[in-house]
């Protein structure tokens, strides 16, 4: 993996490469990170009110640029500025502590941000709204060109521990569904993004109470084909997609985007300082997400944060794409999801090794790599899906 920062955390790195990889530029990433290399080498924690100055004065230097653009009627330009800008105050937002103050007004003005890209950059991407116990998911739902002649099939994106659905829109994964005529609904579900930071709503271990709603919401719309909805989940998602698959028996298909098998017995391994963690403010960050507050309980909890005996459950095409070195979730954890699922008609066990890139987790030291190859097999089984359809009608 590419590690600007040479003395500095795996933290800092992941979110540099993150970025790369989602469409920053090299010379805006350095000019923003050079002022702090002296910062990141005091350590995450430390260090991470100085990465959000930094990154924050890149940001801003990129609205005044879009604003200007965009009053000068360079409406495309002004769209690719206001891209870039969410790209970055993304990673910089993500990195924050929960009690920093500077976190929400951060992520308030990333939503904002975001809907000027949708309006100039991405027209096709808009943002909805899924009914949920009462109140309502936020995500943003990529209309692929191919729903313009009829019901296109979707997939579900999901988030990891730390991702929102600005992270999913700046990786233009939604992109390269839309270009195999996949629409996307990017997700943030219960403990994640707006879902967490604006309406406090904890993660839970069943995932296919809130998955199902979103099937429930898919299927009203008129552009989505209901027989070929997927679900896919990167990270912490890689334990909440293949759960939902195994129990919201709508599903069409499952992709494990870096698996987490038992991300209980991650946690057990991160207490013991073995293996690396997403953000820093770690344990403040999960206690956030899950709604707990004495970590002795929530290990406990979280032990119940597994895939043994559930994906023997999933009966749908399933996919396991892991990173040879992915230093947070251990490769095993691919090969136990893998082997576990004996009742998929078609499992596939994908493994990114250093030579090709897309080996650090969820792929996001090449972030494409990993991105087409999941896109690729999306689009051949729901295309395989609508095939055998059609041979079984008399």
């Amino acid at each position: 993996m590419f590690e600007y920062f040479s003395d500095g955390p795996y933290t800092y790195n992941l979110a540099v490469v993150a970025t790369l990889n989602s469409g920053g530029l090299i010379d805006e990433v350095d000019r923003a990170c050079r002022p702090i290399r002296d910062a990141a080498a005091n350590g995450e924690d430390a260090g991470t009110p100085e990465f959000l100055r930094a990154w924050t004065a890149l940001t801003d230097q990129l609205v005044g640029q879009a604003e200007a653009a965009e009053k000068a009627g360079h409406t495309r330009t002004a769209g690719q500025l206001y891209f870039r800008a969410t790209n970055y105050l993304s990673q910089a937002e993500r990195m924050l502590a929960h009690s920093d103050p500077n976190r929400i007004p951060a992520y308030q003005r990333l939503l904002h941000l975001t809907q000027k890209a949708f309006d100039l950059h991405s027209p096709r991407v808009s943002r909805v709204e899924i009914p949920y116990e009462g109140t309502t998911l936020p995500a943003y739902f990529s209309q692929a060109p191919a729903a313009d002649t009829g019901p296109a099939p979707v997939v579900v994106l999901v988030n990891g521990l730390d991702s929102s659905k600005e992270h999913q829109y700046t990786s233009r994964h939604w992109a390269e569904l839309a270009a195999r005529g996949i629409s996307c609904l990017m997700l943030d579900q219960p403990g994640t993004g707006e879902t967490l930071r604006l309406q406090n709503i904890p993660a839970r271990i069943d995932a296919e109470a809130w998955a199902g709603a979103a099937v429930d919401h898919l299927q009203t719309r008129e552009d989505v084909d209901p027989s070929r909805i997927g679900i896919v989940g990167w990270s912490l998602g890689g334990y909440y997609a293949p759960r939902a698959a195994a129990f919201e028996k709508r599903f069409a298909l499952v992709v494990a985007w870096g698996a987490n098998h038992n991300w209980g017995a991650v946690q057990r391994r991160r207490l013991e300082r073995e293996g690396e963690r997403p953000v820093p403010h770690y344990w403040e960050h999960v206690l956030w997400v899950w709604g707990h507050t004495d970590l002795d309980r929530f290990i406990a909890f979280a032990d119940d944060v597994h895939l043994d005996g559930v994906v023997a459950e999933i009966t749908v095409p399933f996919l396991v794409a892991h990173g040879a070195n992915d230093r947070q979730i251990p490769l095993e954890h691919a090969h136990r999801s893998y082997d576990q699922a004996v009742n998929s008609p078609k499992r596939e066990l994908r493994v990114f090794t250093p030579e090709e890139g897309a080996t650090e987790h969820i792929g996001l030291d090449h972030l494409p790599h990993a991105s087409t190859f999941i896109a690729d097999w999306v689009a051949d089984t729901f295309a395989e899906l609508a095939a055998d359809r059609l041979s079984r009608r008399p």
